[in-house]
């Protein structure tokens, strides 16, 4: 196609465009000659209404109105041969029949843009438990994504405590908003790392939906009930959810969420060599194979948990009033983070000098995590998302000097936050309300709301108890309180 000056000029700004892998490999179908800048402010704009998965979509020419169809379907076709912009391009009118099989009309519907090797592939996915059409429109970890974000335990992350008890003011974090900061930490390094951003977002979203009400305190205080049961297990707790808890669909229980988020869920900690008991369970229907690792997807969304959770606790630690950022100048990501931010101004007020502060303490520990990351990966050169699992140690990561940094981070939270004690004296009345309400309901099921005391039974106190336990850990905070007080107090009504 031969380019006039103006547009040589554009052509060269689309090779140096950051989004050039998806401009490089988008097919384009012209009705006639487009102008090259037209088809860059396209694919920039499905760059801000979608993401990393392949779109369709039309847009209208300068041209006399001629329409430009930006069609899925780049990438490897059936049995790896790369399909390029050959007439075999999947189009809007190619019924399913035309495509050999469904993983070929999968790849189809839903192109993956320009994933690394190593990246998880619909392609590949080992599916789910319980055996379902493929989404037309959607690809396996989108369609995860939204199941977690309409469950009733997502719902219920906005009222439970992530370090302050939700009635202690509005503008803290709680579950729901740290899931969403994580989320958006995990899809930004995965498009860096060229993974999957749907999976790495499904799994930040998902990760915290076993946590029971009052964060740490509650989970301490119903695994100390549960002891005799197997513990209690937030991650566990989590699986149990999404495979089990949440009742919605004819076909089964759960979210019947695919291997790939089940896997990243349970494992993105590592490995898994003495799993909680429903873990271990669970795995002997559904092998999730948990001595190995999981995805560079998993690994960060892990990652990213701790970048949010240490970022964010900064936050709100200062703006509760346990520590100011002066303290926080010995300590080697923030120091250097408050002596940039300080710089912008002589006068800036504390609220945005936090902030300025705060976001370079994320940048610097995700650009480290990325580097790092990078020379990992060049090493080991992975050939698929396998060779990632089979590794000896994980992919993702800090390099040493940041790991000890972000440490250092941790150390001064718990020391000066996690510990201080009006957050004791939160924690201590949190678990012992969790505890005592474990107890009146284990003592006596019939307390128990009707669906729940059914599944309860009778005479058999290891399935009452864990059924007491799921109801517990699916209490939000205030729902919790306002429960013990009906079981409780005689003025309140049942």
């Amino acid at each position: 196609m031969q380019l006039g000056p103006g547009q040589q000029i554009e052509a060269g700004r689309v090779h140096h465009h950051a989004r050039r892998a998806l401009l490089h490999h988008q097919v384009v179908r012209l009705n006639r000659l487009v102008q090259i800048e037209f088809i860059l402010e396209a694919a920039a704009a499905a760059g801000q209404n979608g993401h990393a998965q392949g779109r369709r979509a039309v847009f209208r020419s300068q041209n006399g109105g001629n329409t430009v169809e930006r069609l899925g379907g780049y990438g490897k076709g059936h049995g790896g041969e790369d399909r390029g912009a050959t007439p075999d391009v999947p189009s809007p009118t190619r019924p399913p029949s035309d495509f050999c099989c469904r993983a070929c009309l999968r790849d189809a519907t839903y192109p993956i843009m320009d994933l690394a090797p190593y990246a998880v592939s619909a392609a590949t996915s080992r599916g789910r438990l319980h055996e379902e059409p493929d989404s037309p429109s959607r690809s396996p970890w989108q369609r995860d994504r939204d199941r977690i974000i309409h469950s009733s335990a997502f719902r219920k992350l906005q009222y439970k405590t992530q370090v302050f008890v939700n009635h202690v003011g509005d503008f803290y974090r709680t579950r729901l908003t740290h899931s969403l900061e994580v989320a958006q930490i995990a899809r930004s390094i995965a498009r860096e790392l060229q993974l999957d951003e749907d999976l790495a977002e499904a799994l930040a979203l998902a990760h915290d939906l076993g946590h029971p009400p009052f964060g740490h305190a509650g989970e301490e205080a119903l695994n100390l009930r549960m002891k005799p049961y197997g513990g209690f297990d937030h991650n566990a707790q989590t699986l149990r959810v999404v495979t089990r808890l949440e009742a919605k669909y004819a076909a089964f229980d759960g979210l019947n969420l695919t291997w790939e988020t089940l896997e990243g869920l349970v494992k993105h900690n590592g490995p898994l060599p003495k799993p909680a008991p429903y873990i271990q369970a669970y795995t002997a229907k559904h092998d999730l194979m948990l001595t190995c690792h999981a995805s560079a997807e998993a690994q960060v969304a892990a990652l990213s948990d701790d970048i949010a959770y240490h970022s964010h606790d900064l936050d709100d630690g200062m703006r509760f009033g346990l520590f100011g950022p002066e303290e926080l100048a010995h300590l080697p990501i923030t120091r250097e983070a408050l002596a940039e931010a300080s710089r912008l101004s002589f006068d800036m007020p504390q609220k945005r000098l936090r902030h300025e502060m705060l976001r370079r303490v994320i940048n610097t520990l995700v650009s480290d995590l990325v580097s790092e990351t990078r020379k990992r990966l060049a090493k080991l050169d992975p050939p698929t998302a396998d060779h990632i699992r089979r590794a000896k140690k994980p992919v993702v990561g800090f390099s040493p000097p940041m790991a000890e940094a972000n440490y250092a981070i941790k150390e001064f939270l718990r020391a000066r936050m996690y510990r201080n004690w009006r957050v004791n004296r939160m924690t201590s009345k949190a678990r012992h309300l969790t505890e005592d309400l474990f107890a009146i309901l284990h003592a006596d099921p019939s307390l128990l709301p009707d669906g729940w005391r059914t599944q309860a039974g009778e005479g058999q106190p290891a399935q009452a108890a864990q059924v007491v336990c799921d109801y517990v850990a699916g209490m939000t905070d205030r729902f919790a309180q306002e429960e013990f007080r009906r079981l409780t107090d005689l003025s309140m009504p049942g």
